[in-house]
């Protein structure tokens, strides 16, 4: 009798550790509470906007001097994501994203010269971007719906 006992007690005592070992239902976190993406964004944008004034330096993917996708390699190394390292391949990387979607972090490519030259930015939301536009001026902020680049305007990418 002391053996059926002992193992019953050993049971509940089995039982009640289990349980307090079982997973908390799931809930959803607070509606103001940001995602780990609008994280992301946030750290992308503000990573970019600290580079404002930066030389623009062709091949460059520093401080000392960035071309557009550089500038997109560096800050979204910055910011713990991964992509390529040209405008090209960045946008056949990105999952597409159209001009109505675009969030703060999101990448907007333009076509240059034809399909032969892709340039890039990151949108920081309002129509606005930040993007290392050519040799002679630095990293700055542009409008989408500049006539510039406006008209060439390909699309918008995530990561």
């Amino acid at each position: 009798m002391h053996r059926v006992s002992s193992a019953l007690l050993m049971a509940g005592l089995l039982a009640s550790g289990l349980a307090a070992c079982a997973p908390w239902p799931e809930r959803p976190p607070p509606a103001n509470y940001p995602s780990a993406e609008s994280l992301h964004a946030q750290a992308i944008v503000q990573l970019a906007s600290r580079e404002l004034g930066a030389p623009y330096v062709y091949g460059g993917d520093t401080p000392r001097g960035f071309d557009c996708s550089g500038l997109v390699y560096y800050v979204f190394r910055r910011a713990g994501l991964a992509v390529p390292r040209t405008a090209n391949d960045q946008l056949y990387a990105a999952h597409p994203v159209s001009l109505r979607d675009l969030q703060p972090g999101d990448l907007v490519f333009f076509e240059i010269a034809g399909d032969i030259q892709m340039h890039v930015g990151i949108y920081v939301g309002n129509g606005v971007f930040i993007h290392a536009p050519e040799t002679g001026q630095a990293v700055s902020y542009a409008r989408l719906d500049d006539r510039y680049w406006k008209s060439r305007f390909v699309g918008g990418g995530r990561f």
